[in-house]
């Protein structure tokens, strides 16, 4: 087996403040005290990712993913711990480093601001020192798969998020990193730029090889592009595996999803949890192995004056919830 491009070991970030508070030195009051309010963000979290593997890097907000990447990154420096990226500790060679990785944060730009698209993929060019051959074959590339043609000449400030979003994406894979962080690519786009980010992506990581972290909360992204998940919660790793795996293990039940209108009361089934409801729209939980679909379908038409039906798998944004309730509730 290969060696692992992204290796993180105990790794631990703390941000301290000042507590300001009425305190006592002797028999001196002071203003302030020195104590400090420490806030661990990441609690001693370890993973290795392989050459080529896209990962889905998933948790809340505040639970720690940001902070990862930003050490992983070079951005932050850890508290304690171990990172390397690709044979590189990223806070102590930035640069090097910085010329192996490509990062998009989805609430910030790498773009500027007034120049057109094509300039600031220039300016891309220069800093990554690529040669002219290398930069003309990338750039086709990236302009074909990410539909950027026509917003080429276009100033970044007058591109919509979801063109400037695969703008960020050609800026960050012009050059051909080994390593690719994605946070929150997909955020606040519509339904088909963000069907075009993920082709993007998939096609970049099957064709290329580049390793990617994918930070997101649409886990549709996770489900469309990752086999692996590593999910984070309260600064540390709750789940790192498959994402069939992770989906069998938490979720042997299964949803009816029913419309019945004119009927706004609960609805009660043997063997069904009804889990949510929008208008005539209802969500039932069952579990096959303990009531047939069959069954159930022929009580609820017994019962009510159903319009339409569909039995669905519990999706992974519902195996996810269930596991954020569950640390919840063990974690004090």
């Amino acid at each position: 087996m290969s060696e692992p491009i992204l290796r993180v070991a105990n790794l631990v970030k703390e941000f301290r403040t000042p507590r300001r508070a009425p305190g006592l030195v002797g028999s001196v009051r002071t203003l302030f005290t020195r104590e400090q309010n420490v806030v661990r963000a990441v609690d001693g979290i370890s993973f290795e990712v392989a050459p080529g593997e896209l990962v889905g890097y998933v948790g809340r907000n505040g639970a720690g993913k940001s902070t990862t990447i930003k050490m992983l990154t070079g951005i932050l420096v850890p508290t304690s711990g171990e990172v390397l990226v690709d044979g590189l500790v990223p806070w102590r060679d930035r640069v090097r480093n910085a010329l192996n990785i490509g990062v998009v944060f989805g609430q910030r730009t790498s773009l500027w601001w007034d120049l057109p698209l094509v300039e600031s993929l220039e300016l891309i060019k220069r800093l990554y020192r690529m040669s002219d051959a290398d930069y003309r074959r990338e750039l086709d590339r990236v302009v074909e798969l990410l539909e950027l043609a026509e917003l080429l000449p276009t100033p970044v400030r007058q591109l919509s998020l979801g063109q400037r979003m695969r703008g960020d994406l050609a800026a960050a894979i012009l050059y051909r990193p080994r390593v690719l962080y994605l946070d929150e690519p997909t955020v606040g786009v519509d339904v088909l730029a963000k069907e075009r980010i993920r082709s993007f992506i998939a096609e970049m990581n099957r064709t290329d090889g580049t390793t990617v972290m994918l930070t997101t909360h649409d886990l549709r992204d996770v489900e469309r592009l990752c086999r692996r998940l590593i999910l984070i919660e309260q600064g540390r790793i709750a789940f790192d595996g498959r994402v069939d795996e992770l989906k069998a293990r938490y979720s042997m039940d299964r949803q009816l999803v029913v419309d019945i209108p004119d009927h706004g009361g609960p609805v009660v089934l043997s063997g069904a949890e009804e889990v949510r409801r929008e208008g005539p729209r209802v969500w039932l939980r069952f579990d096959p192995r303990k009531t047939p679909a069959a069954s159930l379908v022929a009580e609820l038409a017994s019962r009510y004056a159903v319009a339409d039906l569909v039995i669905e798998e519990i999706d992974l944004e519902d195996v996810v919830r269930r596991i954020f309730v569950e640390q919840s509730g063990t974690r004090t």
